[in-house]
């Protein structure tokens, strides 16, 4: 609400209680009508207080005045209980630090396990790696061919025919090129291959042993148990009895000689120049020196009657016998 404006002051030198009767309507009317705002004084004369404020301030205590600035040590307290956004994230930061630093502390053994395991299968994963990149590198690549076990076979033929297989690495040695190569040597019955790193491959064979030879249009061929051609000549080769069998090397006869030779000791093997069956029951051997004849019989019980042949032979030399008969092992006849 609005303060009513203040009434008009006597003229200088009237008397203070004798209002002029021209001013009675005029109090009327302002009294009547609305308050109307105050009228606004100078800023030279509102900063300075006039005699009688001066005069009724002097008994209160001082105050401060509205229009006066806060005092100092107002805005310093304000200002420190203002919290900044800067302040929020700095406090933030600093909590998930301390989170981190409780974490790591609470999961550090668990991080050296797991530091330990990924250690263990990176190098068992780099040493497999280099393991399997250097097996198939140049560095070891097949330098050297050894053959081992040829006795009767020239080794140095077989190792110029595997010369195809020197620069290869060794996983990568082709084992059916190798056995084209060593088809063609009939005396080769089987092999095996073993890799020596860095640079050497070793050939193994085991010769097929022959047995004697058979008469053919072409001469003398010799052949092993199995009846495999190993070589022919114009004339019986020596130190190989020759070999008569009804039905040829198919034959169930030449099937039993093949059994009753290797089942021969070494010392009466070297004697043996003839060997004859017409079945697989009747095999007969004969001893080139004397012309003595060995009765076998069938090839069951070979090596019990390997051991009674042996026996009689001691006891009676064949130079004094016609025939030993082991047909029956438990009853051996020296003729």
């Amino acid at each position: 609400m609005r303060r009513p404006a203040p009434l008009p002051t006597a003229p200088p030198g009237a008397p203070s209680g004798d209002v002029p009767t021209s001013a009675e309507p005029a109090r009327s009317i302002i009294d009547d009508e609305a308050p109307t705002r105050p009228p606004v004084l100078p800023a030279s004369l509102r900063a300075q207080p006039t005699t009688s404020q001066t005069t009724e301030d002097a008994g209160t205590p001082d105050t401060a005045s509205p229009d006066a600035p806060p005092a100092p040590a107002d805005d310093a307290t304000d200002a420190s209980d203002t919290i900044g956004l800067r302040d929020v994230w700095g406090a933030a930061r600093a909590r998930r630090r301390a989170l981190r630093a409780e974490v790591r502390r609470f999961t550090a053994r668990q991080r050296r396990r797991r530091m330990l395991w990924i250690s263990v299968v990176g190098a068992l994963a780099v040493l497999v790696l280099g393991s399997l990149g250097a097996a198939y590198s140049p560095l070891f690549a097949v330098e050297r061919i050894e053959v081992v076990g040829a006795s009767t076979l020239n080794a140095a033929d077989v190792e110029a025919a595997l010369a195809g297989q020197l620069g290869t690495p060794m996983p990568l040695v082709d084992s059916s090129a190798v056995k084209a190569v060593l088809v063609t040597f009939p005396l080769v019955e089987s092999y095996t291959l073993e890799a020596r790193p860095p640079h050497e491959l070793v050939v193994r064979i085991v010769e097929r042993t022959p047995i004697g030879s058979v008469a053919s249009a072409a001469g003398y061929t010799l052949v092993d148990a199995a009846g495999v051609a190993l070589s022919t000549t114009p004339q019986p080769p020596e130190g190989h009895p020759v070999i008569e069998a009804t039905g040829g090397v198919g034959s169930t006869a030449f099937t039993a000689i093949g059994t009753v030779f290797r089942t021969l000791p070494d010392d009466i093997r070297s004697q043996v120049t003839a060997m004859s069956a017409t079945s697989a029951n009747d095999v007969t051997l004969t001893l080139g020196g004397t012309g003595t004849d060995i009765v076998w019989g069938n090839a069951d019980e070979s090596a019990k009657k390997a051991i009674v042949l042996a026996a009689a032979m001691r006891a009676r030399p064949p130079a004094d016998v016609y025939s030993y008969d082991v047909s029956a092992p438990g009853a051996a006849v020296i003729r």
